[in-house]
């Protein structure tokens, strides 16, 4: 059994699926929870996601050998806060945060310094809906999980969560802090950014019942992210907001250029534009 005993700090989508994949792998023995509501928690019970749990964060990691922390990234300092002191010797901890950077950051103000067990992580899978009902086993398979470990990053650490992904059905690849946040801020954050905010700038107009009465099926696929949680979305921008700056910074470039073109009327640059795009996509979904 790969995991003795499993903490998961947040039990929700991301936490209660991990657990859940790992129970059907039969990795884990015991699955201790840790969150603020007692009838997601409860639940959680019910439906056999955890074992038990607590609400103190220094309480569920203690004796535990893999921490996994699913919580909101402006909750991250806290709870590395909180576990300070009551850590095993053999805990590994690793995280599902959306950005990187600001998750080292938080676990060298609570600890002094990035841990050597610490295995910063990004499981790149999720769906609209949140809660601890919405978690299902099979979540990660066939989706990619990135970790990016630090230069003093435990090997043997970084084997385990390497491990545990894998049995969870995941491509696990390994990334630099650095370079993970720009992907992620250009093909995760900026795409959430534009959702909402096209929403938001049409739910604005005096016409709005009308626009939305007849948005077709390419609106409603474009913006369904924009369905996610506001509170967890505006943590991940502010977290990674000097990379998500500069990917807005790319397509308010882009926007102006295709306006210029559009008032222009010049229809080959937009063609060649449209058709150079589709390519792109194309190759990417066949790569998928």
């Amino acid at each position: 059994m790969l995991i003795r005993r499993l903490a998961v700090i947040g039990v929700g989508l991301i936490g209660g699926s991990l657990a859940l994949a790992l129970r059907e792998a039969g990795a884990v023995g015991e699955v201790v929870g840790c969150g603020r509501g007692r009838p997601n928690l409860d639940k959680a019970v019910e439906l056999g996601v955890i074992d038990r749990y607590s609400h103190d964060v220094g309480e569920a990691v203690e004796g535990a050998d893999m921490v996994f922390l699913a919580v909101p990234l402006g909750a991250m300092a806290q709870a590395f806060e909180a576990m300070r002191g009551h850590l095993a010797p053999d805990a590994v901890i690793t995280d599902g945060g959306s950005t990187k950077g600001s998750v080292v950051e938080d676990a060298i103000r609570a600890f002094g310094e990035a841990p050597p067990n610490l295995v910063p992580g990004h499981p790149i899978a999720g769906t609209e809906h949140s809660g601890v009902e919405a978690a299902f086993p099979t979540l990660y398979r066939n989706r990619r999980v990135i970790l990016t470990p630090l230069s003093k990053t435990d090997p043997g650490a970084l084997a385990r969560v390497d491990a545990m992904w894998r049995l969870c059905g995941a491509e696990v690849t390994h990334m630099e802090v650095e370079h993970h946040d720009e992907v992620l801020a250009a093909t995760s954050h900026l795409p959430h950014m534009l959702a909402f905010s096209l929403v938001d700038a049409l739910a604005q107009m005096k016409e709005n019942d009308e626009i939305f009465r007849y948005a077709a099926g390419g609106f409603r696929d474009f913006t369904r992210i924009a369905s996610s949680s506001p509170v967890m979305w505006r943590d991940i921008c502010l977290a990674n907001r000097k990379a998500l700056g500069m990917m807005l910074d790319c397509f308010a470039e882009e926007l102006t250029d295709l306006a210029r073109i559009l008032r222009e009327g010049d229809g080959d640059r937009l063609l060649e534009i449209f058709e150079r795009a589709k390519a792109a996509r194309d190759r990417f979904i066949d790569g998928v």
